[in-house]
């Protein structure tokens, strides 16, 4: 037992060596994760998009039409930018980039409302960017509503008490409270998830890449390594994992718990849970990207493997479409990837202060996917090493 804890500590300290010794794996390794959450995150800050230039046309002109302009400027997405004297010159501003959208306000609007009627305004938004045109749809809901409560309490004041009942209104009011994402912006939406698929996604590319080269060296020297330990599959499997493993625990930290901190996402869950959350995730992930060592011939192929799988893994993990759509095969495929419930469970934990024991399903398919792509690893690592004996048998015949 001794000498087997042994050999995994040399097949462990072999693989810091390598890892530390090439800088294609330390950029896939260390660089990659320390940068690509700042560079998301900063890209997606601010989340919310404020006072954006909106132009008026008014052919109305009415103390009704300019109490409306002045209510949406008093919004958070709009900022009135200026009247202009019809739909051509606010269409030139568009195209100047001086507004991103239009309200044009009809010559009867006024006549409308005084009658009773519904008042038709319309609005012409950009939507280039999907977070300028979801802010804008807010805000005038937000107007619709408000411009409808007060036409209401004129009608009641108008008509007096017997005319509430025709002139209708609410009687409740509504707040909403949307959990996990208080700000309801993008970057807390996402980044919680594409943390995790960073974390996934590097430690693949940096053992399929240590994999590649290793697959290089055997061809040069009649299909040995010369810088493997000689050691059995499970020794070997083990030992490098846990090499991997260590050097993300520090990383998951600074990901999970920092970037959040640093960036203001949500974060309400107990740093010791969700770490505890994500280490069958990092061992499960270290055992998928063994396996898939088997799949590379040399160290640019692992560019191909991790550059393919990216976008699908994302779609597969729920986070830009829900699980439950999907057809029984995807999600089937989504449940054999560590990230999907890492991602699940972590959100979970992290944006809605989840506790580790009501993320248990999760948490076991993880463990069970440790275990799963244990044996796949362990089943490369053994034909790995048959190939390697008829080697070292023909070199030592010759």
């Amino acid at each position: 037992m001794l000498h087997w804890f042994l050999n995994m500590a040399r097949v462990m300290r072999k693989e810091f060596r390598l890892v530390f010794s090439s800088p294609g794996t330390m950029i896939f390794f260390f660089a990659l994760p320390l940068a690509y959450p700042i560079v998301y995150a900063a890209i997606y800050n601010p989340e919310v998009t404020r006072d954006m230039p909106v132009a008026v046309v008014d052919r109305c002109r009415t103390a009704e039409s300019r109490e409306f302009v002045r209510h949406a400027d008093a919004t958070q997405a709009m900022k009135i930018c200026g009247y202009a004297a019809d739909m051509a010159e606010a269409r030139r501003w568009w195209e100047e980039k001086k507004c991103f959208a239009v309200i044009e306000i009809p010559a009867d609007y006024s006549a409308r409302v005084a009658r009773g009627e519904q008042g038709v305004i319309q609005f012409y938004s950009d939507a280039s960017l999907l977070l300028r045109y979801r802010t804008f749809l807010q805000s005038l809901t937000e107007l619709q509503m408000a411009t409808d409560a007060d036409l209401r309490e004129i009608a009641i004041n108008t008509l007096g008490v017997s005319g509430m009942a025709s002139a209708g209104g609410s009687s409740i009011q509504t707040e909403a409270y949307f959990l996990g994402d208080p700000q309801q912006g993008f970057a807390s939406f996402i980044m919680p998830g594409i943390v995790v698929l960073i974390l996934q996604q590097s430690m693949i590319l940096g053992i399929t890449f240590l994999g590649g080269a290793s697959n290089e060296r055997r061809r040069l020297n009649r299909g040995l390594d010369p810088l493997a330990v000689q050691a059995s599959p499970l020794v070997t499997v083990l030992g490098k994992a846990c090499c991997y493993v260590i050097l993300y625990i520090p990383l998951s930290i600074y990901i999970l718990h920092y970037i959040p901190v640093w960036f203001h996402f949500p974060h309400l869950g107990n740093p010791l849970e969700y770490i505890l959350f994500i280490f069958p995730m990092l061992l499960a992930t270290a055992m998928l990207g063994l396996t898939c060592t088997c799949m590379v011939a040399e160290k640019e192929s692992a560019f191909v493997v991790v550059v393919f799988t990216s976008v699908v893994f994302l779609f597969l993990s729920g986070l830009t479409w829900p699980r439950y759509a999907m057809p029984p095969f995807w999600q089937w495929l989504g449940d054999i990837i560590p990230a999907t419930w890492g991602m699940e469970g972590f959100i979970r934990i992290n944006n809605n202060g989840a506790t580790l024991s009501q993320q248990i399903v999760p948490y076991a398919w993880l463990w069970c996917l440790t275990a799963v792509y244990t044996l796949t690893a362990w089943l490369v690592a053994c034909l790995r090493a048959r190939v390697s004996l008829s080697a070292l048998g023909a070199v030592k015949s010759n």
